[in-house]
This record gives structure tokens, sequence and C-alpha cells, in this order.
């Protein structure tokens, strides 16, 4: 009787075992896979970076008058929101 009790508990040990490494092995894959997901998002964003770092400077040197009023105007906005900001304060 207890040996039928522990060849029991040895079977369902041994599932167990068997069952969680295919869990362990299915995270395993899924993390693989996500990592290289990053790294291909990483990747794409840093050449769509380049790229539009590429198109800015074609354009200030195409228009450079335009370039210097845009950058002008948006410091002073954004030097005028930060100093009503710190007065607020």
């Amino acid at each position: 009787m207890a040996e039928n009790i522990l060849e029991k508990a040895d079977e369902q040990v041994a599932e167990s075992i068997r069952k969680l490494s295919r869990a362990t092995s299915a995270m395993a894959e899924a993390i693989d896979e996500g990592v290289g997901a990053i790294k291909l998002a990483v990747k794409r964003s840093g050449d769509l970076a380049e790229d539009l770092m590429d198109d800015t400077m074609q354009r200030v040197k195409r228009h450079p008058v335009e370039a210097m009023t845009a950058t002008f105007t948006l410091g002073l906005i954004v030097g005028g929101l930060i100093g009503w900001i710190m007065s607020r304060r």
C-alpha cells in the first residue's frame, strides 16, 4: 500500500517536473522573442531619428532665414513660458 502511494507520488513529481520544464522553455522563448522585437524597434528608431536629422539639416540649408526665425520664435515662447511658470511660484 505505502509502495503504491510512493509510486504515484513519484509519477506526479516527474510529471510536475516535465510541465515545469516545458513552461520554463516557453518563457525563455517568449523572452528571446521580446528581446528580438525590442532590438529591432531600437534599430528602426535610430534609423528614423537619423533620417529626421538629415532631413532637418537639408531643410535648414535650403531655408536658413526661416529656420533661424522659427528657432528664435520658439526660444522666445519657451523662455516666456518658463518665466511665467517661475513667477507663479
